[in-house]
Order: structure tokens, then C-alpha cells, then sequence
């Protein structure tokens, strides 16, 4: 989920926990909760900083170890004593439960949108996006705000968030046969699909979907039911090349392939260099294609440059490969 709804979550954990008597009672630990949940429900989130590095090493890291069950543990823990610090005549575990809930939460609900976490890592280190709700669901933000709106007038928290985690439930379930209601129409379109991915957009019933057969992908949307085709590309083996060969040993191309899940690739030679670019197919956005790896290689096969990330121009991608220009 976005930053925004993540805080919004910890806010309303935040107010749930006054119905553990000990924060009911102790204006201290209240405070110390509230903090622990707001920050710990985006704690999984830092590892945005591995951004500074370069874009491989965040793709490669973002909500990957950073929202495995022990990084959970070890973000509740830190976050904790970090604020048991500052309050130390407080019961810890009180604390440490509130945040820990806020932490787990927050690492429960990126896996139902498209880009997905490694949750199980590292006992499974395969991702895991169901593709259910979207980065920014306008629905799920909006009821924890009327939740927030209510406590500030005055409405008990307990029961303001009970209700409002409830009704968020009840909002994922529906979710669920959305999806399964899209994924039931494209069977019968492509009764041979080895793969279907979805995305929903901010639009409640208007969905992004990719279609993997033995020989096509198929990029549509879907909205209303309605599946609308919009790319159609023949499957490609990855040729056993040198070339190809060098193009995977780029750390660039490394994370982009450990990250996506369904991708093409094209090839395009020039006079003194190859260029070999891999499209993910799920992030299709006016017509263009913005999560890219691109490699360059020369007669030799060494690597002149690279790039991994979103591009939302041609102009600005070869602007990352600007040593060649």
C-alpha cells in the first residue's frame, strides 16, 4: 500500500488499542502506542533509503528481506525500544504487542496488490502479489479516515476501528471475487493461458490484466467485465547467446528478472554496440511500457551501461544511457 494509507492503518491500530485496559488506563503507554503504531506500521517502508544506492539494489530490496517474518520481529523490536526509551515506566509488552500488530498489518496488505512482497523469505523466496487491490485503494483509505474524522469528534476508538476494520474486511472479500470474476472471463477466452496476472487501477472496476499462452502474451483491460485487448506479442524463447549470456550477468538485468514475472525482450543492434532491453508487461500506462532493463554490450560482450526502473519516455530512458550518446 502507499505511505499514506500504511499511516492511516497505524493511526486506527493506534486507536484499537484502547481496548487493552493497560493503555486504557495509562495516558503514557497510550501515547507510547500510538507513536509505536503510526511509525511501525511504515517501518517495513525504509528500506526505500537502498533507493540512494542505485535502482537495482532497490528493486532488488524493497519489500523484499525488509518484509520477511523476522524482519517483522526485528522491526517491532527496534521501533519499540526506541520508544520505550523515552518511556520507561511503561509495560513494554503492551507496547511491543500494539506495535508488532501495526508491523505484521502492514506486511499483510502489500501482498495483495500487484508489485507484491517476499513475506516468506527466506523459507520461500518467490513473490507474492495477488493482485487483488490496488497501491492506492481510495475505498480502504477513505474508511480509515472517516475512522480518524470520528475519533477526533469524539466517537469511542475501539468501536469507531473495530467497525472500520471490519467493513475493510468485508471490502477485501469482495475484492477477491472481483478478481475471480476477471480471472473466470479471461479462462474462457484463453482456455489455453498458462498464466493471468492482474492489476486493479484506482478505477474500482477497471482492471490492467497480462495473458500468458504457450506462444502469445496478451496485455488488456478489463473494465466492467468488458476485456478489451490492447498489445499482443509473440513468445520468444530467450535465445542461449554470449550476448545473452552477458546481458544476465548485469546486476541491472539480474533484479529486474528476480523482480518480474512476465516480460518480453528485444534486441536491436548498432554499429559498434547491442542493445537488449527487457519490457515488463504489467505496468502498461498510455500506450508505453515503464519498468525496463536495458543493457548495452559491445563486440567484446562487455557492458557499456545499464538502467533498471520506470522510464515513462523514450527520450528519458536514453537519457540514462547517456555514456553512449
Amino acid at each position: 500500500m502507499d505511505t499514506a494509507t500504511h499511516i492511516t492503518m497505524g493511526v486506527a491500530i493506534g486507536g484499537l488499542a484502547t481496548l487493552d485496559p493497560a493503555v486504557q488506563q495509562n495516558t503514557d503507554l497510550f501515547h507510547a502506542v500510538l507513536i509505536g503504531a503510526i511509525i511501525g506500521s511504515h517501518a517495513p517502508d525504509f528500506d526505500t533509503f537502498f533507493k540512494f544506492k542505485d535502482n537495482a539494489t532497490y528493486i532488488r530490496h524493497h519489500r523484499g528481506t525488509s518484509h520477511s517474518p523476522l524482519a517483522v520481529l526485528l522491526w517491532s523490536l527496534l521501533v519499540t525500544f526506541s520508544i520505550y526509551a523515552f518511556y520507561i515506566d511503561i509495560p513494554w509488552l503492551n507496547l511491543w504487542f500494539w506495535v508488532l500488530l501495526s508491523v505484521a498489518l502492514h506486511v499483510l496488505v502489500d501482498i495483495f496488490n500487484a508489485y507484491g512482497t517476499q513475506a516468506l523469505k527466506p523459507f520461500v523466496n518467490k513473490w507474492i502479489a495477488l493482485g487483488w487491490i490496488n497501491t492506492f485503494d481510495p475505498y480502504i483509505f477513505g474508511l480509515f479516515l472517516i475512522g480518524a474524522f470520528a475519533w477526533i469528534l469524539g466517537a469511542d476508538p475501539s468501536m469507531t476501528y473495530l467497525i472500520v476494520f471490519f467493513v475493510v474486511f468485508l471490502y477485501y472479500i469482495k475484492r477477491f471475487f472481483d478478481k475471480k470474476e476477471i480471472t473466470d472471463i479471461l479462462q474462457k477466452h484463453f482456455p489455453n493461458a498458462t498464466k493471468i496476472i492482474t492489476q486493479p487501477t484506482i478505477h474500482h472496476n477497471t482492471w490492467r490484466v497480462v495473458i500468458e499462452t504457450p506462444d502469445y502474451y496478451f496485455v488488456a483491460d478489463s473494465d466492467h467485465g468488458h476485456i478489451d485487448i490492447k498489445d499482443t506479442f509473440k513468445k520468444n524463447k530467450l535465445p542461449e547467446t554470449t550476448e545473452m549470456n552477458a546481458a544476465f550477468q548485469d546486476e541491472n538485468v539480474k533484479a529486474f528478472i528476480d523482480f518480474s514475472p512476465i516480460y518480453r525482450y528485444e534486441i536491436d543492434r548498432f554499429d559498434d554496440y547491442v542493445e537488449i532491453r527487457f519490457i515488463d508487461l504489467r505496468y502498461r500506462s498510455k500506450g508505453h511500457y515503464p519498468f525496463v532493463a536495458v543493457v548495452t554490450l559491445d563486440k567484446f560482450y562487455n557492458v557499456l551501461t545499464s538502467y533498471t526502473g520506470w522510464v515513462y519516455s523514450e527520450e528519458k530512458l536514453q537519457k540514462k544511457l547517456e555514456p553512449l550518446s
